[in-house]
C-alpha cells in the first residue's frame, strides 16, 4: 500500500521577552484562567481541569476571529516553574506553544516564547503564509508589555492605557 504525504505550510515563530519578576512569580499567570487578569481581551471556556487552572492535560477553549475558528488547546508539557507547553487547534491550522523561563539577573527573567504554526488545509496555509514577522513581533511585544505592567502594579494594562504609552524598545528584540 503506498502512502501520500502532503506537507501543509509550516513556520516557527519565536520571541525572548524580559520580565521582571521570578519564574516562580510568572509561571502561574501562564494559565487560561489567571491570562483573564493580565491579557486584554483573554476569554476561555474550561473544558477539563482538576484544579480547574492550568496542569498537565488541561483542556480549554478559545475564540478570537482574528485567528480563525475556534480554538481547542491542550496542556500537552507542564513542568513547574520552567516551561509550559500548549497545543492549539482549530479547522484550519495547528500550534505547539511552548514557554520556557529562565532565571535571569536580580530577580527577572528571560521567557522564550516559541511557535510552530502548521497549516492543516488550503485556508490554514494562507494563513500560516500571511504570518508577518513584525505582526508577530508586534502581538508579542504586547504581551510582554502587559505582563511586566501586571507584575508591577497587580492589574492589567488596558488596550486604551497601551494606545497613550510610548511603545517600548522589548518588541524589537
Amino acid at each position: 500500500m503506498r502512502r501520500t504525504i502532503v506537507n501543509h505550510r509550516r513556520t516557527t515563530k519565536q520571541h525572548t521577552m524580559r520580565l521582571g519578576g521570578s519564574p516562580a512569580a510568572i509561571f502561574p499567570l501562564l494559565c487560561p484562567v489567571r491570562e483573564s487578569e493580565w491579557v486584554e481581551p483573554w476569554r476561555c471556556t474550561m473544558i477539563y481541569s482538576d484544579s480547574g487552572y492550568a496542569e498537565q492535560d488541561c483542556i480549554f477553549q478559545t475564540e478570537f476571529p482574528q485567528d480563525g475558528p475556534p480554538d481547542t488547546w491542550v496542556v500537552s508539557r507542564y513542568e513547574r516553574p520552567t516551561v509550559i507547553e500548549f497545543v492549539r487547534v482549530n479547522a484550519r491550522r495547528a500550534i505547539r506553544y511552548t514557554i520556557t523561563l529562565y532565571a535571569a539577573a536580580e530577580g527577572t527573567t528571560e521567557a522564550e516564547w516559541r511557535q510552530v504554526i502548521t497549516g492543516l488545509d488550503a485556508d490554514g496555509d494562507a494563513w500560516v503564509e500571511g504570518l508577518s514577522e513584525d505582526d508577530f513581533r508586534g502581538r508579542m511585544g504586547a504581551l510582554e508589555r502587559m505582563l511586566n505592567h501586571f507584575l508591577a502594579t497587580g492589574r492589567m494594562l488596558k488596550a486604551g492605557e497601551m494606545l497613550r504609552q510610548r511603545p517600548s524598545t522589548e518588541g524589537g528584540r
